[in-house]
């Protein structure tokens, strides 16, 4: 593994940091494309995504923190700064917030902006898994004898495992289940289907992969022998059921309304 790039005297590059935003522009240039495809204005999905993201990675890190109050009680201010500890779910909660409130500020439909966003995320958050699998940043999984099972000898959370002993290396796992996620969506992109689809059919996908490689993850279970991260894969699972059984079959709305409000930027 790679945790560092290089340094430049006292300037440090991290692998993570580099494909996190790496991920960032690829799903937000994807999002702003099919935003501008269906009539919008790419700026303004660029500004607002951008905005999303900040939000996003501060709600991460206090998901994190949430998730293991033993560890920020000990070393508050470490956690807190630490280029480490980002939960994807916090991520994308804080992040749907504040796209929420930048749409109703930019007079944008939700659903529209969300389905474009919901595109390019899953491609973004591939990139980012092969940044935590590049600098070995704890999310591995359990211990395994598979002949592609990987050492995170250099890992940037430390490994303490003996010498000889290989894990499930899960961020690949989902990095190959969010593209497959991704590719299917550009391909729904274009057919007649009620504003929101594409957002819900990413919810549930994208839930139910995690939920799956939770299962080999080496994360703490909370209740019931599932994680934190299991639980809220349930619960954006069946919101994102419910949501596609009731609108199954309605007429599209979404594209109509894309360019609502841009005559106001």
């Amino acid at each position: 593994m790679h945790p560092i790039l290089f340094r430049f005297g006292p300037v440090t590059i991290y692998s993570f940091g580099v494909l996190m935003a790496l991920g960032f522009y690829v799903g937000t240039a994807i999002s702003a494309h099919e935003y501008q495809r269906r009539g919008g204005s790419a700026d303004r999905m660029w500004s607002l995504l951008v905005w999303a993201f900040v939000a996003g990675l501060v709600s991460s890190k206090l998901l994190s923190v949430a998730g293991d109050m033993g560890a920020f009680l000990r070393h508050p201010v470490s956690m807190l700064v630490s280029g480490s500890g980002f939960v994807w779910f916090g991520g994308l909660i804080g992040g749907t917030a504040a796209a929420w409130l930048l749409t109703v500020r930019y007079k944008m439909q939700f659903s529209a902006v969300a389905d474009c966003a919901a595109i390019g995320i899953p491609f973004g958050h591939a990139i980012g898994r092969i940044g935590c699998h590049v600098a070995g940043d704890g999310d591995w999984g359990t211990v395994t004898n598979l002949p592609w099972g990987v050492a995170y000898t250099h890992a940037f959370i430390g490994w303490d495992y003996p010498p000889g002993v290989r894990v499930h290396p899960t961020p690949i796992y989902e990095a190959v289940a969010y593209t497959i996620i991704g590719l299917v969506l550009w391909k729904m992109r274009k057919k007649d289907l009620p504003s929101g689809t594409l957002l819900a059919w990413y919810l549930l996908s994208s839930s139910i992969v995690r939920f799956l490689v939770e299962f080999i993850r080496i994360n703490p279970k909370i209740l019931f022998g599932l994680s934190q991260a299991q639980w809220i894969s349930m619960g954006l699972a069946l919101a994102a059921s419910g949501w596609l059984m009731t609108h199954r079959g309605h007429a599209a709305a979404g594209a109509a309304h894309v360019a609502s409000g841009q005559a106001a930027k």
